[in-house]
């Protein structure tokens, strides 16, 4: 297991999902984690989906690390700004939707902190594949916005010693899919924690800057760094079907 000990992360609509997976594998290699989303606990969580950032920050240090929840919509630049110490936005304003807009207005706010330090992993949660449509328009478009924000990213802050990453997990058993998902392709799932053991990897790579600017499938790490889901498997790196019309 990767050592994290004394390292600050901090995990995005980390409430449940995939954010939670992360979140944990973070606890469980010694990280201080700050755990945001919008559902907190004993209040309406989102979409009346279980879980909240509360409940991920216990987690998080059953697991080994410090958890830290604060509750923070990061649609909203108030709440992004009382979560950092800084976060001068007067660039890209509407420039961007929502899902986008977060991962910039976030890592935007968290740069100055590693670049202080000259060095750090900022990891975007991205998905698809280079040459595949996604199988909805406004989906693949974000989607690519996140990969390139990745790689412009990457390409501001290499000199920082600052990495940025786009991780592509595969088809995972978040709350959202397991309420709508059959049985059986919950069953072929990857769980939330196998992109947590992807990000901690990642993280605990000295040569990770080497990676930057690039998009990775949770699967393809896996085999790059030798880990597996919770069950032992080692579910491969998931692949579109579907093509340009």
């Amino acid at each position: 297991m990767a050592d994290l000990r004394g390292k600050i992360a901090l995990v995005t609509g980390a409430s449940r999902g995939i954010g939670r997976g992360i979140a944990y594998e973070l606890g469980a290699a010694g990280a201080i984690v700050y755990v945001t989303g919008r559902s907190v606990r004993g209040a309406p969580a989102t979409e009346n989906l279980r879980g909240d950032v509360n409940d991920t920050a216990d987690l998080v240090t059953q697991a080994g690390g410090v958890g830290i929840p604060v509750r923070c919509d990061h649609t909203q630049d108030a709440d992004v700004d009382a979560l950092f110490w800084r976060q001068p936005l007067w660039r890209w304003q509407l420039m961007f939707d929502a899902g986008v807009r977060a991962h910039f207005t976030a890592s935007r706010a968290a740069a100055p902190l590693m670049i202080a330090q000259r060095e750090g992993v900022i990891i975007h949660i991205s998905a698809g594949d280079e040459d595949k449509y996604r199988g909805q328009v406004i989906y693949d478009v974000a989607k690519t916005a996140v990969d390139r924000l990745a790689f412009a990213e990457a390409h501001e802050l290499r000199q920082h010693g600052v990495a940025v990453i786009a991780l592509h997990p595969g088809f995972t058993r978040t709350e959202r899919v397991e309420r709508f998902a059959s049985a059986a392709d919950l069953a072929a799932a990857e769980s939330p924690r196998y992109a947590g053991r992807a990000v901690v990897a990642l993280a605990a790579d000295p040569a990770v800057i080497e990676r930057s600017g690039g998009a990775y499938k949770t699967g393809a790490l896996a085999r790059e760094y030798g880990f597996t889901d919770v069950d032992g498997t080692q579910p491969p790196p998931f692949t579109f079907t579907l093509n340009p019309p």
